[in-house]
């Protein structure tokens, strides 16, 4: 899914113009897409002079880094309520089974769309 680093985007307004579902907007003067209309044309990807449309595959690593944190927060919180050591690991087991679960559906849609 296509994203904007503002950092990159100098407002030109292009891909706004250019997005035809309309989904990519200007707020406080840098392009944002609305993802729940986007199609995923790439067309904004094409069109942009400064390169600041990205591909979602950059960011893998901040997403690994949040899940890390987070399933060390509920690991803490487990600890913290239940007031046991051990519902540390048993915490990290579910969320464990929880990515691997997200990672056979993963696979498994990547398999359905590939014979589409």
């Amino acid at each position: 899914m296509p994203w904007v680093d503002k950092d990159k985007c100098v407002s030109c307004g292009i891909c706004v113009e250019e997005c035809p579902v309309e989904t990519i907007f200007m707020k406080d003067e840098k392009a944002e897409i609305d993802m729940s209309g986007c199609i995923r044309c790439g067309i904004c990807h094409n069109v942009c002079p400064e390169d600041a449309v990205r591909h979602d595959s950059e960011k893998i690593p901040e997403k690994v880094k949040a899940n890390v944190l987070e399933t060390n927060k509920f690991m803490d919180a487990c600890e913290k309520y239940l007031k046991d050591k051990n519902e540390r690991q048993k915490c990290l087991s579910r969320m464990i089974k929880h990515f691997k679960s997200e990672k056979i559906i993963a696979e498994k849609t990547l398999d359905e769309l590939e014979s589409l």
